[in-house]
């Protein structure tokens, strides 16, 4: 299974940063998004984490530019039509995937991989609105995906060895560490990380500390480099909502049950980062 051609679908922050990765590993990109303005956005996205590769001296404008020169722009689903890999990185929302993986099985070559980054999301059920779930996988990248090592890899019940070997062997060409997880909700790092946060919105609700010394007593004692209020506006609170979801319906299990704090600040627009307030303000 030789991967050259890869798509990306979706150009926001970890769609784009996917492409970046794939086009500095010489791969041949094209980054499909709806509308021509998420694409410049997410390019010009790409452009500025190069720039400051060659500002930091760890590359030069030649380098930079044969990255460029490897990705292509589309808002056409249908030029998934020669590619060896698809990679989509929509929105967290499994009629959204399962509406892309059906358009992609059928126009995809009959030999393409296709992968999606769902944080959360079951590759079996994704898998199963296409016609070819044996070649249906999990790359979850985590974010930003330029700095971070880890790919979450996640077979679907069909999932062959084949395709997880050569997802494998490209994960490792992208200079990530592949990690093979089962499919189950929220795999092992959102399992894992989202009731922490969760937990931790819990403790703001009830009135035992502000979000400024939550955040100090688990970097201080606890020794993590970002507080879990600080990182759940960085994700967005949006995400880490949809994913406690994701869990709390996949196990029906009520240690998962979302904060009501978390769905007031959704439901406010109080995103995180992205929308200039979470549990912080931002400029």
């Amino acid at each position: 299974m030789s991967i050259k051609k890869v798509m990306v679908i979706g150009a926001g922050q970890m769609g784009s940063g996917i492409a970046q990765v794939c086009a500095m590993a010489g791969y041949e990109v094209v980054l499909q998004d709806l509308k021509d303005e998420f694409l410049e956005r997410g390019m010009n996205n790409i452009s500025k984490n190069l720039q400051r590769q060659v500002d930091k001296g760890r590359m030069n404008d030649d380098e930079k530019a044969r990255v460029l020169s490897n990705m292509k722009t589309s808002t056409d689903i249908q030029s998934a039509n020669s590619v060896d890999l698809v990679i989509e990185a929509a929105v967290e929302n499994m009629e959204i995937k399962s509406n892309i993986f059906a358009q992609l099985d059928e126009i995809a070559p009959a030999h393409a991989i296709l992968a999606t980054n769902t944080s959360s999301l079951p590759i079996t059920e994704i898998a199963a609105v296409t016609n070819r779930p044996e070649k249906v996988i999990g790359m979850h990248f985590m974010n930003p995906v330029p700095v971070m090592k880890l790919v979450e890899i996640i077979r679907g019940l069909a999932t062959t060895d084949e395709v997880y070997q050569a997802i494998e062997e490209m994960t490792k060409k992208l200079n990530k560490v592949p990690v093979e997880v089962n499919d189950f909700p929220g795999f092992v790092s959102n399992r894992i990380l989202m009731p922490m946060i969760n937990e931790a919105i819990y403790t703001v609700y009830e009135g035992v500390a502000e979000p400024e010394a939550i955040d100090e007593v688990m970097k201080l004692g606890m020794n993590h480099p970002m507080g879990p209020l600080t990182l759940a506006d960085f994700i967005g609170l949006d995400t880490c909502l949809s994913i406690m979801e994701v869990l709390h319906e996949g196990f029906g299990d009520d240690k998962y049950r979302p904060c009501p704090l978390l769905r007031k600040y959704v439901k406010a627009g109080w995103l995180g980062r992205k929308t200039g307030r979470g549990f912080y303000k931002y400029d």
